[in-house]
């Protein structure tokens, strides 16, 4: 399924799920500690679904900042950006207010454009509340299209 964004970009939708669990060969590169808050709660008192993406995100930057690469100083020094190409979710039990996840990111696949990342939400680090599969793409800020990640990056990225 594919539908269209409000700025023309065109967004791709999975029935099934890619589960990133099948890789379980590839160490988890990096966890973020995240403490569940009223803000991130639904009027049910569980976790919003899309809240999960924002969770993923900061876990993904600062798995990027811990490898040396500051996405503001990326993009000022080589005029290109990460962005999400693709992201398909899969949703297990509710975290609650006051939990706290360990949210995982764990490099899957390399591309000369883009990386594939597989990411977790694990309640008390174990059990999982939300895993997801995410493509970020590499593309050239002013143009707006893809290119190729910079060798330092990927240098950085794929020990």
């Amino acid at each position: 399924m594919r539908a269209s964004g409000h700025d023309g970009m065109i967004f791709s939708m999975r029935r099934s799920f890619p589960s990133p669990l099948a890789s379980a060969q590839a160490p988890v590169a990096f966890t973020l500690p995240v403490r569940i808050y009223w803000e991130d709660t639904d009027a049910g008192g569980i976790v919003f679904y899309a809240n999960y993406l924002k969770f993923f995100e900061r876990a993904r930057t600062e798995w990027l900042r811990g490898l040396g690469v500051g996405q503001q100083t990326l993009h000022e020094r080589s005029g290109g950006m990460f962005v999400v190409s693709e992201a398909a979710l899969k949703y297990h039990r509710p975290a609650r207010l006051d939990d706290e996840l360990a949210v995982t990111v764990r490099l899957q696949h390399t591309g000369q454009a883009s990386l594939l990342l597989a990411q977790e939400a694990l309640l008390c680090g174990q059990q999982l509340c939300c895993e997801a599969s995410i493509r970020i793409g590499w593309i050239d800020a002013a143009r707006m299209k893809p290119a190729r990640i910079p060798p330092d990056v990927l240098r950085l990225v794929c020990p």
